[in-house]
């Protein structure tokens, strides 16, 4: 892959009009395993399609034949849960209409990757931010805003996701001190990828461009003016996305991208833009955040109680970890409180069941071991 001299990697593909249908599909991703999976449904009359922006109850989908709006049919909408209907990024099976009108999306192809969080407000629900993504650039501004506990938080989601986790340490030309220690200490704590960047000097994008290559689909995620939008200008060479200056009070950016949007680059590579999230609440993320604090989980195995919850219990081989200042007592507090907040949300239908199959099998058991003490032999 190549760059220009600013740091571009290309601007939004425009395809000419003799690129043959299935090269269209192609350059959004489809691939030879889509294509077989596919073939039932195309012979009930389906087409494929990629989900690319979303726009208050319409859906941008790109096809063979090019972008068409379209919604959910009346049966996706019943047979889905909210976090199950389209997101962007995801491949869905769309039926033309027989009047001329819009096309309509009847099914969600299955999801390589699937990046969620819990839908904001009060309610319990999951809601899916990106479908179908290779990597997940988490990105956190480092002049003075760097929130580690928020930055646990969406490593661990991204890392439940499937999709691979990397952590993009942003505005690194406002930074008080040298970026280098602070990346060294996250790779080693998260155990992810973290390369500090500046869109405005050009600092960094040289490790970031390789991501950035044909066929591959990237997200942007992070919080409100961490710097997403600019960097995604950036890397493209142009103003895809509208920005605004930070604020000279607090060096924070204001918040621009107002809604999900995959953007084709003319290298090949998909980009994935999101807005900013002011809530940010994990959903079903249990081995996200087992992957997250492998260190603690690695010191647990030496506890004297396999349930220790590294609180009060005698014999915890965590505490006496941090007592020994071998592990950060935030770390272990922070791994606590997002340990709860997961055990405090329902479980879905699915792993009830599995859990009732469970409790099942242990009453099983728990009742031949009874009878043959009852009954020896």
């Amino acid at each position: 892959m190549t760059t220009t001299s600013n740091g571009a990697v290309g601007s939004p593909a425009a395809l000419p009009s003799s690129v043959e249908p299935l090269e269209t599909l192609r350059a959004w991703g489809w691939d030879d395993q889509r294509a077989i999976e596919f073939e039932p449904l195309a012979e009930a009359g389906l087409w494929p399609a990629r989900v690319v922006a979303q726009h208050r109850g319409l859906w941008l989908v790109v096809g063979a034949n090019g972008e068409a709006f379209t919604s959910p049919t009346g049966r996706l909408r019943h047979r889905a849960d909210e976090g199950d209907l389209p997101s962007v990024g995801d491949w869905v099976g769309c039926l033309s209409s027989s009047h001329d009108g819009d096309a309509r999306m009847d099914l969600v192809l299955a999801r390589r990757s699937m990046f969620r969080r819990k839908a904001a407000g009060s309610r319990l629900a999951a809601q899916v931010v990106a479908a179908n993504v290779d990597t997940i650039f988490v990105a956190t501004p480092f002049n003075g805003d760097l929130n580690e506990r928020r930055l646990e938080r969406y490593v661990a989601m991204s890392r439940e996701s499937g999709a691979e986790p990397a952590v993009l340490l942003t505005k690194a030309d406002l930074a008080d001190a040298d970026t280098r220690d602070s990346t060294a200490r996250l790779e080693t704590e998260l155990r992810v990828r973290v390369v500090a960047i500046s869109s405005r000097t050009g600092v960094g994008l040289d490790l970031v461009s390789p991501w950035f290559s044909a066929g591959k689909t990237l997200a942007l995620v992070g919080s409100s003016g961490v710097g997403k939008s600019t960097l995604l200008n950036r890397l493209a060479g142009q103003e895809l996305m509208v920005t605004r200056e930070i604020r000279e009070d607090d060096g924070r950016g204001r918040h621009t991208t107002t809604h999900r949007e995959l953007f084709l680059l003319a290298n090949g590579a998909l980009v994935l833009d999101t807005p900013g999230m002011r809530e940010f609440g994990l959903w079903e993320a249990e081995d996200g955040v087992e992957d997250t604090f492998a260190e603690i989980a690695e010191i647990a195995v030496g506890c004297r109680f396999a349930d220790c919850s590294h609180k009060f219990e005698p014999g915890c081989a965590v505490q006496a970890a941090v007592a020994r200042g071998r592990l950060d007592q935030a770390r272990l507090k922070a791994y606590g409180r997002l340990t709860r907040e997961l055990a405090d949300q329902p479980k879905p239908a699915a792993r009830r069941e599995k859990d009732r199959q469970f409790g099942r099998a242990v009453r099983h058991a728990s009742a031949e071991r009874m009878a043959r003490k009852r009954y020896p032999g």
